[in-house]
């Protein structure tokens, strides 16, 4: 990375939900984002749940996104890389991304290493303690058996069946997404925790908990939450050896900091 230029983390834009209409609007306002970061961007990870439901057939992907994706293209073509984590939205990607983006797809988290800094890059789903009925859900999900019977199911039903399961799952996490449980509570940060027992890290970076959460987890390492793009607009950049959160809409007030 040279020194002029900055990496950038943003994450669980969910397009799709709750409506067309909204959607868009967001989608709007995370390529105003995009085209503001561009001239100082090394790189750009996008840490997951880009779409509240994702499915790539043989010869067939969702239609629509095509003003977001058509920016990453635009995007990769001008030498930027971005890189994208799968979410537990968005986890049955195959190379679409790939061969059409040139943007590398991540499906478990993954260690990068800036400037001396050590960080540690992931959505967040199915990591920490507790939460086994969802770890179990995963495992089938990421089954190729599983995917390739959901892949013979017509795309208007395969689509409608996505949709309702994703509108369910809102329901059920509900407004827990806006307060912060405790750190004994919030199983990320226990994540951390156990990964420092075994080696050092500088940043951890997740999504999936959709609060913005900057967390200092001792004297050398933090947890980064990167919020939403549905309620909080948030983001985080590493600028040189630090890194920080902040809300791009200017509601600073919102990120949980500790």
């Amino acid at each position: 990375m040279t020194t002029d230029k900055n990496i950038y983390f943003l994450s669980d834009f969910h397009l799709g939900a709750p409506d067309a209409a909204s959607s868009l609007l967001r989608e709007k306002e995370i390529i105003r984002f995009l085209n503001e970061i561009a001239p100082r961007a090394a790189e750009i990870f996008i840490v997951g749940d880009m779409f509240d439901f994702w499915y790539e057939y043989r010869n067939v992907v969702p239609k629509g996104y095509v003003r977001l994706l058509g920016k990453l293209a635009e995007l990769t073509d001008a030498g930027i890389t971005i890189r994208f984590f799968v979410g537990n939205h968005d986890m049955w990607m195959k190379d679409y991304f790939q061969k059409e983006l040139n943007i590398p797809v991540y499906f478990e988290p993954e260690v990068f290493e800036w400037n001396g800094k050590r960080v540690l890059v992931g959505h967040g789903d199915g990591l920490g303690p507790g939460d086994h009925g969802y770890k179990r859900l995963k495992k089938i999900f990421r089954n190729p058996v599983c995917q390739w019977l959901f892949g013979i199911l017509p795309p208007a039903v395969g689509m409608g069946l996505a949709n309702y399961f994703s509108r369910k799952s809102r329901a059920q996490t509900g407004s827990s997404e806006e307060t912060f449980l405790g750190a004994d509570r919030e199983w990320l940060i226990s994540y951390c925790r156990d990964r420092l027992k075994a080696e050092h890290f500088d940043y951890f970076v997740f999504g999936h908990r959709h609060l913005p959460i900057d967390f200092r987890l001792n004297d050398t390492s933090r947890y980064i939450n990167l919020g939403d793009w549905i309620r909080y607009f948030t983001y985080a950049v590493l600028e040189g050896t630090e890194m920080s959160l902040h809300a791009y809409n200017g509601q600073e007030q919102k990120i949980v900091r500790l």
